[in-house]
């Protein structure tokens, strides 16, 4: 129960100290290799970026990725983006041809999502062949081919959530976090009624609950791997087990990036 957990809760929830704080950010510079650049925090001020050299017009200060993000379930009626870097994927076809498909089916971004309207108001009618044509893309648009965009790759789990530019992008959102929040016949989940339950209360409600899973889901996997890099470590030992409070380490250390985005209010 909550109640029998409440000091590991405390230790979850509790913003980091300041030496802990300094420790994270300078092996996450190092390993970013961001040389000139330190992440200061103190008691007043909080947390923030510093240089330490005279950059040149045209320098890459600092390139990372994010921890997590989502697309809000409205803007994706207006285009289709890669589920992990957000890239347009597909062609200017496909992205214009599905949102007029979409907007046939009475669905529009601007009355929210799942929300309806007259499709037929003061617009003119483009027949169903032609909008099939665009997203299968056998009708070009003109100049079309001045802006490619990437072909469109599937879910490694095979479901209708997610799509992205690239395998490596696919395997990258798998393996942070989608395996466990993916709705198709290969999801880690065993669960994927519930899961679909979910996706579709937070379409409805705020879809801040999608990014809030995808944050769970990042520390579970993150933990799993620790925890199967730490068993591979010491596994030689046959006498060798994992207590509670080593694994309650590794959970910490899981959670690590999101306690550091702890802001002072």
């Amino acid at each position: 129960s909550d109640a029998q957990l409440s000091s590991q809760i405390s230790a979850l929830l509790n913003p980091p100290c300041r030496p802990q704080v300094q420790e994270y950010f300078e092996a996450l510079v190092a390993d970013r290799q961001s040389p000139g650049l330190k992440v200061k925090a103190d008691g007043e001020h909080g947390k923030g970026v510093y240089s330490e050299v005279n950059f040149q017009e045209g320098d890459l200060v600092l390139k990372d990725g994010m921890l997590v993000g989502v697309q809000h379930s409205s803007n994706k009626i207006d285009c289709l983006v890669c589920s992990f870097c957000f890239r347009f994927i597909g062609s200017i076809g496909l992205q214009i041809g599905r949102k007029l498909y979409l907007e046939e089916l009475g669905i529009s971004s601007s009355d929210h999502c799942g929300s309806t309207y007259n499709s037929s108001s003061g617009k003119s009618h483009i027949s169903g062949v032609t909008i099939q044509s665009l997203m299968e893309g056998t009708l070009n648009l003109p100049y079309s081919e001045k802006f490619p965009l990437p072909e469109v790759v599937s879910c490694p789990g095979k479901c209708n959530e997610a799509y992205y530019c690239s395998k490596s992008c696919a395997e990258a959102d798998w393996d942070a976090s989608h395996s466990l929040l993916c709705t198709g016949h290969g999801s880690s989940s065993q669960k994927t009624t519930s899961l679909l339950k979910f996706i579709k209360h937070a379409n409805e409600t705020n879809d801040i609950f999608i990014l809030a899973a995808k944050v769970i889901s990042f520390t579970i996997l993150r933990y799993r791997r620790l925890k199967a890099a730490r068993v591979q470590q010491n596994g030689k030992h046959k006498s060798f087990n994992l207590s509670n409070d080593i694994l309650f380490t590794l959970l910490l250390k899981a959670w690590m990036p999101f306690s550091m985005g702890y802001k002072k209010r």
